[in-house]
């Protein structure tokens, strides 16, 4: 027996076991759990490495320190909420979030999200517009900066933030910068030099041990915030680079949705940035300290609950959060998204309401930025052109929004994608609003867009040609992994 038999052997045995984790150990999904079997199997060693890097299952670690939140007075105020539900004691402001308790509750008792209803919302759809606004929050600030992205660039934009935060932190303000390694690649540490000088902080969100290495590669930190003075909230899907003001010629121009929010909310905001930093950081830990949540801070009477999900929790909490909205809807549903790739679970949801009668509109982009989701984007679609949705391709650049909007009542906007790696595999937040003005307004955004999109019928999406099938096939056969 020569040693390559051997090693072959090796290798079928490595197979089998790392097989029989995936079935019976990581208990996944049974669309993932086969889609990394046929990459076991069919890619022998490179599928091994494949997994090594991409199959982790974080859902039984504990990454952050909810412990601390005692200090904030949090989990009084939630068990006092919980409490009043129960019993059917808690005061609504208004009918849209008393009819929505269901939902409310079910995002407390899962997600620990309190419900706030003293909020203003501001609505950004313009890159330019948002990071305007922002550079004058900063610009404003007394005590202190919270920023956290999934993607900074080096390029204009990038630069120009991270300059703005350093004339802040030279003016005593207390300025912290945490981004995610993978979808910040390109970011060299250099750029935080005078930063770092003037006291700035900056954390890396699950940094790589080893160069080129990062055995926690997919699982992103993909949440986009931004708190200030504790009084100003950002949370929505814009990064920071050039190509977010529609600078970049493979998209044109970039359309994504995003909220400023004054208000309670914000409290909710800012734990989430202190939960992630604090996993992040190895000695520059936040305390949950008062100036941090300011008192006084109501802005207006819109409902609102920050609703976070990652690889670590049990239960998917955004996508739940979708299929409640939607299985409430008794007249239409507007959704936008770069990537719709739903489970089960949500695809029959869309197609139950399509065949009750509601109204669903779905909006995604005309251009991919990931191939193998914009071919498994169309496959899946494409099920719902079948039972009477209407989808729009827009055609004025790249759409990049996360939103869905239910009976112009209720709607969500964060940073989760309606596909496999938003619901299992990053770490999202959402904010869920239960107000008629802010979902008119996020509704009269979808109808502006569909002036600058084409209606994908069914009969037109059947004309497609022998080469996007096959892509359409082979894409759908990995979305559970993608």
């Amino acid at each position: 027996m020569n040693i390559t038999s051997i090693l072959l052997g090796l290798l079928l045995v490595l197979n089998i076991m790392l097989a029989l984790i995936v079935i019976f150990q990581e208990r996944r999904d049974v669309g993932s759990t086969w889609a990394w079997l046929l990459v076991l199997f069919f890619i022998p060693i490179l599928g091994f490495v494949m997994y090594l890097l991409l199959g982790q299952n974080l859902s039984r670690k504990r990454l952050f320190q909810w412990d601390d939140l005692k200090k904030t007075g949090f989990e009084k105020a939630l068990d006092t909420q919980l409490t009043k539900l129960r019993l059917n004691q808690f005061y609504y402001r208004n009918d849209v979030t008393r009819d929505n308790h269901d939902l409310i509750y079910m995002h407390m008792i899962n997600n620990q999200a309190i419900l706030t209803e003293d909020n203003a919302v501001e609505i950004f759809t313009d890159g330019k517009e948002k990071f305007d606004q922002l550079f004058k929050d900063i610009k404003a600030a007394r005590n202190y900066i919270h920023i956290q992205y999934y993607i900074i660039k080096n390029d204009n934009l990038g630069k120009k933030l991270i300059d703005a935060l350093t004339i802040k932190a030279r003016q005593g303000v207390k300025v912290r910068i945490l981004y995610d390694e993978l979808g910040s690649r390109s970011l060299p540490k250099r750029i935080f030099k005078e930063f770092r000088k003037a006291g700035g902080q900056v954390e890396v969100f699950f940094p790589s041990k080893f160069r080129f290495i990062n055995l926690r590669m997919n699982y992103r930190n993909h949440r986009k915030l931004v708190i200030i003075d504790g009084k100003i909230g950002y949370v929505g899907g814009f990064n920071v680079g050039d190509e977010y003001l529609g600078l970049n010629k493979k998209f044109g121009y970039w359309r994504d949705t995003h909220l400023r929010i004054q208000g309670t909310a914000v409290y909710a905001l800012q734990t989430r940035f202190i939960l992630d930093w604090n996993q992040a950081s190895d000695d520059h830990d936040v305390d949950y300290v008062p100036n941090l949540y300011p008192e006084d801070v109501s802005h207006g009477n819109i409902g609102i609950q920050i609703v976070t999900s990652g690889p670590d929790s049990e239960f998917q909490q955004v996508k739940n959060g979708y299929i409640k909205m939607i299985m409430s809807a008794k007249k239409s549903i507007y959704i936008q998204t770069p990537y719709f790739i739903p489970d089960t679970s949500l695809l029959d949801v869309l197609r139950i309401a399509c065949l009750s009668g509601v109204e669903v509109n779905i909006m995604i982009p005309d251009k991919p930025d990931h191939l193998f989701v914009y071919w498994a984007t169309l496959s899946h679609v494409s099920e719902l052109l079948k039972v009477g949705a209407k989808v729009y391709i827009y055609r004025n650049g790249f759409i990049h929004a996360k939103m869905i909007v239910v009976d112009e009542e209720i709607a969500s906007v964060g940073t989760a994608n309606i596909d496999y790696r938003s619901f299992r595999l990053n770490f999202e937040v959402n904010a869920f609003l239960y107000d008629e003005g802010v979902s008119r307004k996020l509704t009269e955004t979808f109808k502006e867009d569909i002036k600058v999109s084409m209606l994908l019928t069914f009969e037109g999406y059947q004309k497609r040609s022998l080469e996007v099938r096959l892509k359409e096939s082979v894409s759908r056969l990995l979305s559970p992994i993608l």
